[in-house]
């Protein structure tokens, strides 16, 4: 035993092997480790070495507190500071919730939430917003913390941006469908002559029918459904080319392959026969549509060439249940769904089947192919929370099976949020805030001064930024000043939202302003702000406006100058 071993205090933590984060190379997780030393459960020894290391590392760090409602934030780094834009005092005390957005996955919030209520660790990947309403990718590790009996005082949490290293994916994907696009050209350009020949004679044949009823609907009907058919085949080609950012939502992947089958039968041409063998009333899963129709056609491109002497192509759906058999596939057990190609061409030897993912790996010449076909579509099933497999013999076919865990809706109810939050109510012997609601769109605003009247609040609604700052005057003047503006960013004609949080900041310095806005990803800000913003992604919960109102209140709008970052900044990956 070496002496790095005899001096080891950690047990394993009684938890899984972390599955959440994802593992480029495909491995299973790593068990994590709970120390059974701690002492002191207490923060308030700030100067210690440990604290001087925490706040020095770019990794960034907080501490939650379980023991307290809601499991608020107790401690956070100053590189979570830098990652986020928040400052401490308006992170620590709020559940770490108000990182979320429009487009955060509620599988992901779950998980989190699970882990929390089962105090073990967990690992994930999730998209999470700085206080500007920027997105970033967030690779979370989670872990309970125990003191000498056992009982749990915090939760510690790191956390590294690896947005760059999602943006690369994204690259590889965006090259995946160029080469997709390049595969197809072949066939569409066939198909599309077919169509046009069909169009062209139609009109032909209706010009010299034109008098002969039966006939000239028989050729317009005609010339329509290929009308129709060319412009599917161009739609789902556009869907191809762009440039899009996963967006994974609910899907029946029958109804998907359905839809589908155009364009994967133009793929196959007249080199094999395609079968679809897919079942009804299938369950649900969360995956980006147009990823998995490209993962699917480059499955089916690929039995395509690897069967030149013909013979079947079958995709297959089903629903699976996986018991003792999961931990052998690396997933927890449960209900799946399985979207399986399989073909009955030359089939891999077992030195090329163990690196037909492998990025840039190919056993086709240098003008049939890149090798990221394959690679990717492990990548996004993954990333999908699924599991690829591939299942082939030399002069037997391969099999390709993609596995997604099944997707249940996340419970809307209105009232509860992520993790059972539930707004503060509001003190009634002191004075009620007054709020400021301003979106063109009626619906919206009117959503929103619905959400927080109920909660306790006077609200106003303002239908621009001019009508705003008007009311935003008149209430100054008569000594009933608004207490929180909350304004979209885009209102067609006039100033935008960005305009009246500068006209609010000229008048009152101390009214916190939240902005609102459906362009997260590019965020309608151009160039960086005089003033620091906070941002509520739409579409937006009830208990998400609630809650970034509530704490807007109680912190205040930011009057000093922008916190200093480091010359390193936080970790990224």
């Amino acid at each position: 035993m070496t002496d790095a071993t005899k001096t080891a205090t950690g047990i394993p933590a009684d938890a899984a092997m972390d599955q959440g984060a994802l593992e480029p190379l495909g491995r299973p997780g790593l068990h994590h480790w709970r120390q059974a030393e701690i002492s002191d459960t207490t923060l308030d020894e700030r100067g210690s070495v440990f604290f001087a290391a925490v706040e020095m590392t770019r990794m960034p760090m907080i501490l939650a507190d379980p023991r307290q409602e809601d499991c608020p934030i107790a401690f956070a780094n100053n590189a979570f500071l830098d990652l986020t834009g928040y400052e401490e005092e308006e992170v620590v005390g709020r559940n770490c919730r108000f990182l979320q957005g429009a487009g955060t996955d509620p599988a992901s919030v779950r998980q989190l939430r699970e882990a929390i209520q089962e105090r073990r660790p967990t690992a994930l990947e999730i998209l999470n917003y700085r206080r500007d309403g920027t997105p970033f990718w967030n690779a979370i590790f989670m872990g309970p913390v125990f003191d000498r009996k056992g009982d749990l005082i915090f939760f510690f949490a790191s956390q590294l941006d690896v947005s760059k290293r999602r943006e690369s994916e994204q690259s590889l994907r965006q090259a995946q469908k160029m080469e997709a696009i390049g595969q197809l050209t072949a066939g569409l350009a066939h198909d599309f002559n077919n169509l046009l020949h069909i169009i062209d004679g139609s009109l032909e044949r209706l010009k010299a029918k034109r008098h002969d009823d039966r006939t000239f609907q028989r050729f317009h009907e005609a010339a329509m459904v290929a009308t129709e058919r060319g412009t599917k085949l161009t739609r789902q080609l556009l869907a191809f080319a762009r440039r899009t950012r996963l967006e994974p939502k609910g899907v029946s992947l029958t109804n998907l392959v359905n839809s589908f089958s155009e364009l994967l039968s133009t793929s196959v041409g007249d080199k094999a026969e395609l079968h679809l063998s897919l079942q009804q009333r299938l369950p649900m899963v969360k995956v980006d549509v147009n990823h998995l129709e490209m993962a699917l056609l480059n499955v089916v491109v690929n039995a395509r060439d690897a069967s030149p002497g013909g013979g079947a192509i079958t995709v297959t759906t089903r629903a699976i249940h996986l018991n003792c058999d999961a931990a052998a596939r690396h997933l927890e057990p449960g209900d799946y769904v399985l979207l399986c190609v399989s073909d009955e061409g030359v089939g891999m030897p077992p030195h090329v089947r163990a690196r037909a993912t492998e990025p840039f790996f190919t056993t086709k010449g240098p003008q049939h192919g890149t090798g990221l076909g394959l690679a990717m579509v492990h990548g996004f099933v993954q990333q999908s929370g699924g599991r690829l497999e591939i299942e082939s013999e030399p002069g037997r076919g391969t099999t390709v099976r993609m596995i997604f865990p099944r997707h249940i809706p996340e419970d809307e109810a209105d009232g509860a949020g992520p993790i059972g939050y539930q707004p503060r109510a509001v003190e009634e012997t002191a004075r009620v805030p007054l709020i400021l609601v301003v979106d063109d769109g009626r619906e919206i605003a009117d959503m929103a001064r619905e959400a927080l009247a109920e909660t306790g609040y006077r609200v106003a609604v303002a239908h621009s930024a001019e009508d705003a700052i008007r009311a935003f005057d008149e209430a100054a003047a008569a000594g009933d000043a608004f207490d929180l503006v909350f304004s979209d960013v885009l209102m067609p004609g006039g100033a935008n939202g960005l305009v009246l949080a500068e006209q609010v900041r000229n008048r009152a310095p101390a009214t916190p302003v939240i902005l609102t806005t459906g362009y997260n990803d590019e965020m309608s800000i151009d160039g960086p702000q005089a003033i620091a913003l906070e941002v509520l992604g739409k579409p937006y919960k009830r208990t998400e406006l609630i809650d970034r109102v509530q704490a807007g209140l109680r912190q205040g709008a930011r009057t000093g100058p922008l916190r200093e970052t480091s010359d390193f900044g936080h970790a990224e990956a």
